[in-house]
């Protein structure tokens, strides 16, 4: 099996969590929603294309920084609570903005190992547009922008560990849970957004319908033992992919 393995470094970073709304969290590393929309772009695929993502690395430190904040609920403006006063055309009514002030985690010195194993007809298309990317491209937020330190085709075989090939991992990882199994309580879950579909509403209207996945996030230092079935590349490094 071929995969692409890709390098990012980034600088600060916010990989949303979406139920967030005061303090906007982030999560360790990005959703694979996210990855797969940073693919999506840079190949500038109108429609879904499936692929495996396998996401693991670490940042350095958290911080937390201030950013301007636009409330709008479709509220009949009023002058006493809304900040900015928008005008309808279409209904001829007065609707009412808010401004206000939010608090953003970031994380800093990111440096993320990506693997992706997309469609046979989609491998050279991705592959070379990750190595001569159009633009600058981003990673969590607009202006999360990446750096791309490596884009490598690899092969990954499937192995089963024996008795002197104990694997211990450098870098921190999303592990997906296949059937409801958690070896260790004390691991972070989250259920994260994988991709979504688009469900018919009403003429004309559709809403997103996101499949997720669980996962478990696991750190630097988790080791594998005798008998584990990992999936690694050529330079073994370990693949978990959804």
């Amino acid at each position: 099996m071929k995969a692409i393995r890709i390098k990012i470094y980034q600088n600060l970073v916010n990989y949303m969590q979406p139920a967030s709304f005061q303090l906007k969290e982030t999560y360790p590393l990005p959703p694979y929603s996210t990855v797969s929309g940073m693919i999506h772009r840079v190949c500038r695929y109108k429609e879904y294309h499936p692929m495996k993502i396998s996401i693991q690395g670490d940042y350095y430190s958290k911080v937390n920084d201030l950013n301007t904040r636009y409330e709008f609920a479709a509220a009949t403006y009023e002058p006493k609570r809304h900040t900015f006063r928008l005008h309808s055309r279409k209904d001829n009514r007065d609707y009412g903005l808010i401004r206000g002030v939010t608090t953003t985690e970031l994380l800093t010195d990111v440096h993320l190992i990506i693997h992706l194993i997309p469609q046979q007809e989609d491998f050279d298309q991705i592959y070379h547009a990750l190595l001569k990317p159009s633009e600058y491209l981003s990673l969590g937020r607009r202006e999360d922008i990446v750096r791309i330190d490596e884009v490598k085709r690899v092969n990954v075989e499937k192995v089963v560990l024996d008795e002197d090939e104990d694997l211990t991992l450098k870098h921190s990882a999303y592990i997906p849970v296949t059937d409801g199994e958690i070896e260790d309580s004390n691991q972070t879950l989250y259920e994260i957004n994988r991709y979504y579909e688009k469900a018919k509403i009403k003429r004309n209207v559709f809403q997103r319908r996101w499949k997720k996945v669980m996962v478990v996030h696991a750190t630097a230092g988790k080791t594998f033992i005798e008998g584990d079935e990992l999936y690694l590349d050529e330079d073994r490094v370990p693949l978990f992919y959804a």
